[in-house]
């Protein structure tokens, strides 16, 4: 072995230090974690693993992210948890938000877990010895007043005329993202399981919408109401065979779009799971139910849908 230094005496403790490591018997190879960066073990990563994850497209997303920050330029056995933390705090301190940073430390963990186990990299996981940001609250927004009336006014397509009484189009071209947004509203899907939904798992007759693959990793099948039956009956059919052929892309500019026509603030697509789930719970007390319905692995984060009055849990009781 051999590594070059500034100073002798440098030289000398790592010597003692490899040394006193093989008399232990801990003594690993450390060539691969010297001569590695992290943003070669990211590249790498993205390349071999990214592409096999459900996920793939938001998580290259956020590693390529990461890879443009300056922390990759430290080599592998230089990522101390004193370089990590001195990362987290710009991110944060640059206005990202503490779930983004958190995202961003848990795949730093995975790729580093990764280097260990599938590359045999002698390195240890600095990510496992900071202080995480601490969770954000979550999201609560719900449709107000005539939110819902002024949205789905702006996503209907139809002429519109401005003060000088020149026409223009009023409205969103696309004609899949007023049915998307009204089935979302009345189903509690996720926007990726509605654009993955196809017609051979959709049963009008039976009133169920079968989901092979969610968010959670398990299969579900979605009980219809007489409202989205009526929204799935007025679909064309595409022939791609699925019953929404619209990209996540092109209804996430749609919709943003609509919200702005609309004049509302601070509404996200995602918003309309939690307020479809609000509406649910009304229906479905039981959270059991509810949680077949919605697709919530853990029912206790359903707690926060549910509002029973105390009065009404006292007539239960008798």
């Amino acid at each position: 072995m051999s590594k070059t230094f500034a100073r002798r005496a440098d030289a000398e403790a790592w010597a003692r230090q490899q040394e006193a490591e093989m008399d232990r018997g801990a003594w690993r190879d450390r060539t691969s974690a010297d001569a590695t960066t992290l943003y070669a073990l990211l590249d790498r990563y993205l390349k071999d693993v990214v592409p096999t994850k459900r996920g793939a497209p938001i998580e290259a997303l956020r590693i390529k992210t990461l890879m443009r920050d300056e922390v990759t330029r430290y080599k592998l056995s230089a990522l101390s948890p004193l370089v990590l933390a001195d990362w987290r705090d710009r991110r944060l301190a640059a206005g990202c938000a503490g779930a983004t940073v958190r995202r961003e430390l848990d795949i730093l963990s995975a790729v580093l877990n990764w280097a260990r186990r599938e590359l045999m990299i002698a390195i240890e996981n600095p990510v496992a010895s900071i202080r995480r940001p601490p969770p954000s609250k979550a999201r609560e927004r719900r449709l107000e007043g005539d939110e819902e009336a002024r949205l789905m006014a702006a996503l209907e397509d139809g002429p519109g005329a401005r003060e000088d009484g020149k026409k223009y189009r009023q409205g969103t071209r696309n004609p899949w993202i007023r049915p998307i947004v009204e089935l979302a509203l009345e189903t509690a899907m996720r926007r990726g399981e509605l654009l993955a939904l196809m017609w051979e798992n959709t049963s009008l007759q039976r009133r169920t919408a079968y989901l092979p693959d969610t968010k959670n990793g398990e299969a579900r099948t979605i009980p219809l109401s007489s409202r989205a039956i009526a929204i799935l009956s007025d679909l064309p059919r595409s022939i791609d065979g699925r019953v929404f052929p619209v990209t996540a892309n092109a209804l996430k500019l749609a919709f943003e779009r609509s919200v702005r026509r609309a004049g509302i603030e601070d509404l996200h697509f995602h918003d309309l799971r939690h307020e479809a789930t609000s509406r649910l719970a009304e229906k479905l007390p039981n959270l059991i139910e509810l949680a077949s319905v919605t697709g919530h692995k853990d029912v206790r984060m359903l707690r926060r849908y549910y509002h029973p009055r105390a009065e009404d849990l006292a007539k239960k009781l008798g």
